[in-house]
């Protein structure tokens, strides 16, 4: 594999989870292998491949879109994402929840799925990606007390592999009603997954342009801290995009 090939790691949601290095399993071992998780030279947690596989659905998404409509305000959604049966939620260490902005200015973020970091914090957007964003947003007068953070997905998928279409359905109704109740000015989304379910775009094509959604309000898809963490030279490009935000909301202030 050349340096940050396979698409740049699909634009980095990241879709799939590499290891710097092949990780060899001994058979006759196994039971010592959960307690003792391989790690690089570099301390980094070696994890394969995984192929998409389609999990068993435990409800149906219109069961979800009812459920998702019930509650009257965003604490008694997040309980009830929390208790929803997902079949990704076994495989996950923690539920990964919405990040409510206690001074909202209008923003809302929709990210990709969580990350390893995500799973093990029950926190969205932590680690090195989370570090990096929170710079954007200083840089353009923002962090998470005036920004709204949403997870395409609220449980990490099996090696941070790409979610399937079932997967995605089965959460959809409850990410589009935490928007719903966030009453967003502006959307922001994180990588190519969120690009293309939320905005219809595809990157980088349509980073940085703006969108009117069914709903009336304006989208824009850029890079995930992620990939740019991989090309440092399209920090430029989401630099540009996100001073085009923030003018953005001030005008709507106006």
């Amino acid at each position: 594999m050349t340096d940050f090939d396979i698409k740049d790691l699909v634009l980095s949601g990241v879709r799939w989870e590499l290891t710097d290095a092949p990780m060899s399993v001994n058979v006759n071992n196994a039971s010592a292998g959960k307690s003792a998780e391989n790690t690089n030279v570099a301390g980094r947690t070696q994890t394969a491949i995984v192929p998409p596989i389609a999990p068993q659905q435990s409800v149906s998404v219109e069961t979800a879109t009812a459920m998702a409509a019930r509650p009257a305000d965003i604490d008694a959604l997040c309980r009830m994402i929390s208790e929803f049966n997902h079949p990704l939620r076994a495989g996950a260490t923690n539920v990964v929840l919405p990040h409510i902005a206690k001074n909202p200015n209008g923003l809302v973020i929709v990210t990709d799925v969580p990350g390893g970091d995500d799973d093990l914090n029950g926190q969205i957007l932590s680690g090195a990606a989370g570090e990096l964003m929170d710079k954007m947003l200083a840089a353009i007068g923002m962090s998470r007390m005036t920004v709204s953070f949403v997870p395409m997905v609220f449980w990490r998928t099996p090696g941070g592999r790409t979610p399937t279409r079932q997967e995605l359905d089965l959460a959809r109704p409850f990410v589009n009603r935490v928007i719903e109740m966030l009453h967003p000015r502006f959307i922001l989304t994180l990588g190519t997954l969120p690009a293309a379910e939320i905005a219809n775009a595809t990157l980088p094509r349509g980073h940085g342009m703006t969108v009117v959604l069914p709903n009336g309000v304006t989208a824009m898809p850029i890079f995930h801290p992620n990939y740019l963490m991989l090309k440092p030279a399209a920090k430029r490009d989401a630099w540009n995009a996100l001073q085009i935000v923030q003018n953005l909301l001030k005008n709507t202030d106006k």
